[in-house]
């Protein structure tokens, strides 16, 4: 089949809150095209009809920033999925209107984030129906309209899972309980509270699912507490949450440098990878954030954009940056003394009353009080307005934590 070739000024790879807000903010400068694989634009909050998106439900929220894009100017085409780079900003495509090749002076990757489903988290047991991740359970309650079961087990205690639980209930499914492998829940107090006290949802910390049981339709899960004990919970639902990974693919499959923290593309401030011309933003970056922080991020990202179009040169060599134990991961992960910018860390374990330190060539650069208590899956963010102490001929610049006694 004949392939037909095609020049825009920026070609945008996925429609989700980050991708259509770029878009939007770049519709006026040239041809600003916006692919998406799915059949529909708006991303994940298509099928999040809880809050968390201002006034709004999710939907809601994913058709204003579709009519937006439209409305500014921008090409939004659907059902178009991009199956290798032809250059460093060409991308071949294949969708309704067959195979093209599209390049542009400028790439957005903004391809989001999915949960790790139960194969890849290596839980043992039988290949029942039953088994789902929270997108898809949101899917086949909000946009199928289908009770996805009867009793099920909620894998997890992040926010996500407290929402997993409030859908899971609001389509009449009893929840037998919520299980983490952590020592306490990660999500704010008032949810965790409502879960537990006012929908009678029990929490098992220090917990893991050992085993899915059942012969065609999930019959219940076997779990393992952390002294030993075992027990089986009667099932034929169960959700796995959070876990989210970006879907780094193409920025693989294009060279740019991932890191090893977030899984997603290295970028420095100005969202910008290590292809001259190829910028990331949103969830690919770091797995799971709010609709609304992946949107401002396609907002800033814009910005960088316009001022690559302008002509800013592209670095050519800045400080790069990462956390130690038990920081799981920073971004960005380069920088440029006189940019202002902050950063977003996560941690691995519950820390409190800890300090942040960040150290080049072991020179204190920054130091703070973090929140009484720091949470695995909840980020921070951090000011960076210690980064024009760097020196551009230094070494790493590494955020670590203490224990002090101020």
């Amino acid at each position: 089949m004949t392939r037909s070739e095609r020049t825009v000024d920026v070609l945008i790879v996925g429609a989700g809150p980050a991708g259509l807000t770029a878009a939007s903010r770049l519709a006026g400068v040239g041809a600003v095209e916006v692919l998406e694989r799915e059949a529909q634009t708006g991303g994940i909050p298509r099928h999040c009809h809880l809050g968390g998106f201002g006034l709004r439900t999710g939907p809601q929220y994913a058709r204003r920033l579709t009519g937006e894009a439209a409305r500014a100017g921008a090409r939004l085409r659907t059902s178009v999925t991009v199956t290798d780079w032809a250059g460093p900003r060409t991308l071949d495509t294949t969708g309704p209107h067959g195979l093209e090749r599209i390049t542009a002076r400028a790439v957005v990757l903004a391809t989001g984030a999915r949960e790790r489903p139960r194969s890849a988290r290596l839980v043992p047991g039988t290949r029942p129906a039953g088994v789902l991740t929270t997108g898809e359970l949101q899917q086949t309650v909000h946009l199928h309209g289908r009770r996805p079961g009867t009793r099920a087990v909620v894998v997890g205690a992040e926010p996500v899972a407290h929402s997993a639980v409030r859908t899971l209930l609001g389509a009449g499914v009893e929840v037998a309980a919520m299980v983490t492998d952590l020592p306490h829940h990660q999500a704010p107090p008032t949810d965790a509270a409502d879960t537990r006290l006012r929908r009678g949802v029990p929490l098992l910390t220090r917990t893991t699912v050992a085993e899915l049981l059942g012969r065609g339709r999930l019959s219940g899960v076997a779990i393992r507490h952390a002294d030993g004990r075992e027990a089986v919970i009667a099932c034929d639902t169960v959700v796995f949450t959070g876990d989210f990974v970006p879907e780094n693919e193409l920025p693989r499959r294009g060279g740019l440098l991932l890191d090893p923290g977030t899984r997603g593309p290295t970028v420095d401030p100005a969202f910008r990878t290590t292809g001259p011309g190829v910028f990331a933003a949103g969830n690919l970056l770091h797995g799971a954030e709010p609709a609304l922080s992946a949107a401002r991020e396609g907002a800033r990202a814009a910005a960088a954009v316009l001022r690559h179009l302008d002509g800013a040169p592209w670095p050519a060599e800045q400080i790069p940056v990462r956390a130690e134990d038990p920081l799981l991961w920073v971004a960005p992960q380069r920088i440029s003394p006189g940019s202002p910018h902050h950063f977003l860390l996560r941690t691995a374990q519950f820390l409190t009353r800890a300090h942040l330190v960040v150290r080049q060539d072991g020179r204190i650069l920054h130091h703070q009080r973090l929140p009484r208590t720091v949470v695995p899956n909840r980020s921070l963010t951090i000011s960076g307005n210690w980064v024009d102490r760097a020196d551009p001929r230094g070494g790493t610049v590494i955020f670590s934590t203490e224990q002090r006694s101020t």
